[in-house]
């Protein structure tokens, strides 16, 4: 089968919008929407490559660039190798140098183009930010609503509520407040049973391991719509979140932390095994912080998560 790697770019304008651009209808994949970007050269370097797509195809000159997503996809006639990386600053003003369409979309509004399906880990990515808030589960209740509302306030975008010590009604009574709090603001992900999942129409669902080896034979258990996120700890658990089609995960421990002194840490090394040929994005989580954001992104993960890491003193 043919091997294909293509650079391709999240171009993120100082708005916040990212721009794509249409397929011509003649191409393979043709009439659907891409993040721009080219074929890699043999024996030339991604960034090289992805710079020079870009100069060509939009008029654009590359100055800050990062790695977002490695996404492998089988089509039946071609294998090919998404390499992403992020843009967050460029000279010059995009435009459709091959005469290609082009659009700026939020975040929100990428779920409503119409992309490849080897570009759905991608939009996925785009959509999310690089740090995950879990909400620490030793703290009363009003204290955690005291400390989301500053994190929200510093930026937090996306937020697990995690309450294992809480009885069920108390922990469905916190979500409540906590998703009124998270409303524009914050994607809010809840863990509990699926069958909660009708009285909390805005939250996405993070699964514990458990729930995951339980419902992944099943595939996914509710629509693309929402986001499904799953706790990973081993190659196997990724298999069954990739099986689930699930669109985010956490991966841990990386490093050792004090609340789980027994457990084994993945180290760094390991976990980039780990992720490659994972295609959806991943959050390290145990022992790291914001400080660990550029070693995740070398590794291929989305960012990191935490809980103390990331919440407010």
């Amino acid at each position: 089968m043919k091997r294909v790697h293509v650079a391709a770019a999240v171009i993120r304008g100082a708005d916040g919008r990212v721009l794509i651009a249409k397929r011509p209808d003649d191409k393979h994949q043709g009439g659907l929407w891409e993040f721009p970007g080219g074929k890699v050269e043999e024996g030339e370097a991604v960034q090289v490559a992805l710079s020079r797509e870009l100069e060509e195809e939009l008029g654009i000159r590359v100055s800050a660039a990062r790695p977002l997503i490695q996404v492998h996809h089988d089509y039946p006639d071609k294998h090919v190798l998404l390499d992403v990386w992020e843009v967050s600053a460029f000279s010059g003003e995009p435009h459709g140098a091959e005469g290609q369409p082009l659009a700026w979309a939020s975040p929100r509004e990428l779920g409503d183009y119409d992309f490849p399906a080897a570009n759905k880990p991608i939009v996925a990515a785009a959509r999310l930010p690089d740090r995950y808030l879990i909400t620490p589960d030793d703290i009363e209740p009003q204290a955690l609503l005291a400390g989301l509302k500053a994190a929200l306030g510093k930026g937090v975008r996306l937020v697990q509520l995690r309450a294992p010590r809480m009885f069920d009604a108390q922990y469905r009574d916190l979500a409540v407040d906590v998703q009124g709090l998270c409303a524009g603001k914050a994607q809010l992900m809840l863990k509990g049973p699926l069958e909660w999942l009708g009285d909390f129409p805005a939250a996405g669902w993070h699964l514990t391991a458990e729930q995951l080896r339980k419902y992944a034979p099943n595939g996914r258990p509710f629509p693309r719509e929402r986001w499904l996120a799953a706790s990973c700890h081993s190659i196997e658990e990724l298999q069954l979140a990739a099986a689930m089609e699930v669109d985010f995960v956490t991966l841990s421990p990386v490093q050792a932390t004090q609340t789980h002194p027994d457990a084994r840490p993945l180290g760094w090394e390991h976990a980039e095994a780990l992720l490659r040929g994972f295609n959806q994005p991943v959050y390290l989580l145990g022992g790291v912080g914001p400080d660990d954001l550029a070693q995740a992104w070398t590794v291929g993960a989305q960012g990191v998560a935490g809980i103390r890491a990331f919440w407010p003193e």
